[in-house]
């Protein structure tokens, strides 16, 4: 019942987002994103629909943005709008909610969904022809933007539209061109399937107006109002026992029989359910006759001939065994292909992950095989040089018997000839051991010798090293000596310079022998200053000459 509730929200309020000729008014996103004045106006005629009044109002309060996603409108729809509905609902109510919803639905979107550059069906047709479109198709999230959403159709589904299409207006179907242009296109999208119909199989002068308008009316009987069969029956009469003729329109929950094929004039309708069956019987004249057994009481129908009562005793059985539940019968056929589909998606993914699975097996085998092979051909070539060292042996071995049987000819002479090589061996022996105490004799004396030699050449080389400290010493010496000598030198200029500087100042002052004694013990006197610093300066004369001397 959920997916009832949603299907026409989906499939047409949403639907027009995804057109490529939304207006500036409109954003970009499938509806989800949609102007809250369209949300407002769409809700409100679906909640007058349902006799509910003022839904729309909570709205404004819903969010806080000005703009819901596609999630968000869903979610209020399923708990403001659609809780209202009972939990079980009969089919017939079900398809009138379908119908309202839907004409509430195009009158929103009808002005995207019906531009085109040249239109071959009417308004009306096209109206039917979407409700098919969004019955078949698929709302599934789009690739790009994951808060879009896209209807698209499948190819085979679309595929049965035009194939009924193409067979009401009375022109031969061609498959294998359809599934060229089916996997050429890949995913119908309205705009795109309503192309397709319009230029490839109604573009033909010769198609009236009118036979478009019966060829979608009579495919949207088929998958909208789920009419499984329809034509003449005859009935018979309920106080009369006449047979009488109808035209009689099979859906799954009822057969409903009027005076004409305009069906206006309704005469009756009977209800079918799970328990009701229907069997064949014998009846008089050309009139092929049959019953349809309901709870309630049994009807009794007949055809012209007995094909056409064994499709209408068919399609009641088929019609009493889908008539429970509350999904129609196209929708159950298309969740039933759907499911076949997945069925089939899956086994062949299955199947191509078995045959790359066998593919790889077998790649595996060839190698194995390979390696086998090339194994074998190792093992015939250790084979044959097996074969080849086995014919080598026996030559060798042939070749080690004859030299056997010659060496103990050799052994013979050799016996002989070594006996008397064996007391030459002992002379030699004994030449040799006085030879090898000759030769350690000689051994002790060179290495005695190489003792000596050692000693020798440490003390040699002891003698290099003091000799060479002996001239080191001797150059230091003599430098120490040059020195002095140099000092004495100056020392001796100096002290010249000295005595001469010392008669020049002392002459003139000194007067007597006392004077000088004085000088010389460093008594202070009543002298001058000037005769002081002449007593000075001869102390120090003296004190250096007497450092020279010391040196």
């Amino acid at each position: 019942m959920e997916n009832m509730k949603y299907r026409y929200i989906y499939e047409y309020g949403f639907h027009r987002g995804t057109s490529a000729a939304e207006t500036a008014q409109r954003v970009n996103h499938v509806y989800g994103a949609g102007v809250a004045k369209e949300n407002t106006v769409l809700t409100a005629n679906i909640g007058t629909l349902l006799d509910l009044y003022g839904v729309e109002k909570g709205l404004d309060h819903f969010r806080s943005s000005q703009e819901l996603t596609f999630d968000e409108y869903k979610y209020y729809l399923q708990h403001e709008v659609f809780s209202s509905l009972p939990k079980t609902v009969t089919l017939p109510i079900i398809r009138e909610y379908e119908k309202k919803i839907s004409e509430v639905c195009w009158l929103v979107c009808r002005k995207s969904l019906l531009a085109r550059d040249k239109a071959v069906f009417g308004d009306e047709s096209v109206f039917k022809l979407f409700r098919i479109f969004c019955l078949l198709a698929d709302l599934v999230q789009d690739a790009d933007d994951t808060n879009r959403y896209v209807v698209v159709l499948q190819p085979s589904e679309a595929g049965i539209v035009a194939e009924q299409l193409v067979h009401c207006l009375g022109l031969r179907w061609d498959a294998a061109d359809w599934e060229a242009l089916g996997s050429s296109i890949g995913h119908f999208k309205w705009a795109a399937f309503l192309a397709v119909l319009e230029a490839k199989y109604c573009c033909d002068q010769q198609t009236h107006p009118e036979a478009l308008v019966e060829a979608v009316d009579e495919i949207y009987d088929v998958f909208i109002e789920d009419i499984i069969k329809k034509g003449y029956l005859f009935k018979r009469g309920y106080l009369l026992p006449t047979m009488r003729e109808y035209w009689c329109v099979l859906q799954p929950c009822a057969l409903t029989y009027y005076k004409s094929s305009s069906q206006k004039d309704q005469c009756g309708r009977i209800a079918i359910d799970e328990y009701c069956s229907v069997e064949a019987s014998v009846g008089e004249g050309k009139i092929q006759r049959f019953q349809l057994i309901t709870p309630d009481r049994t009807f009794e129908f007949g055809t012209q001939d007995h094909k056409s009562r064994l499709q209408w005793i068919s399609a009641l059985r088929q019609a009493a065994a889908v008539s429970g539940g509350a999904e129609g019968y196209q929708r159950r056929a298309r969740a039933g292909r759907r499911g076949a589909g997945a069925r089939r998606e899956r086994e062949v993914r299955e199947t191509k992950a078995r045959l790359q699975h066998e593919v790889r097996a077998r790649l595996a085998a060839e190698a194995q095989a390979q390696e086998l092979a090339e194994l074998a051909q190792q093992d015939n070539r250790k084979l044959e040089e097996l074969k080849t060292t086995q014919v080598e042996l026996e030559r060798l071995l042939q070749e080690e018997t004859q030299a056997k049987r010659d060496e103990e000819i050799v052994r013979a002479l050799q016996a002989r000839v070594l006996a008397e090589e064996w007391e030459r061996r002992e002379e030699l022996e004994r030449l040799q051991e006085e030879q090898n105490r000759m030769l350690e004799e000689e051994r002790m004396k060179r290495k005695q010798f190489e003792i000596l030699q050692a000693e020798k050449e440490a003390q040699y080389k002891e003698a290099e090293k003091r000799l060479r400290e002996l001239e080191e010493e001797k150059r230091r010496l003599d430098a120490e000596l040059h020195a002095a000598q140099e000092k004495i030198s100056r020392t001796e200029l100096t002290a010249h310079a000295l005595h001469v500087q010392l008669r020049q100042d002392m002459n003139p002052i000194l007067r007597n022998g006392e004077r000088a004694r004085r000088a010389i013990s460093f008594v202070p006197t009543t002298k001058s200053s000037s005769d002081t610093l002449i007593d000075i300066r001869a102390i120090k004369h003296l004190k250096v000459l007497d450092d020279d001397e010391k040196l």
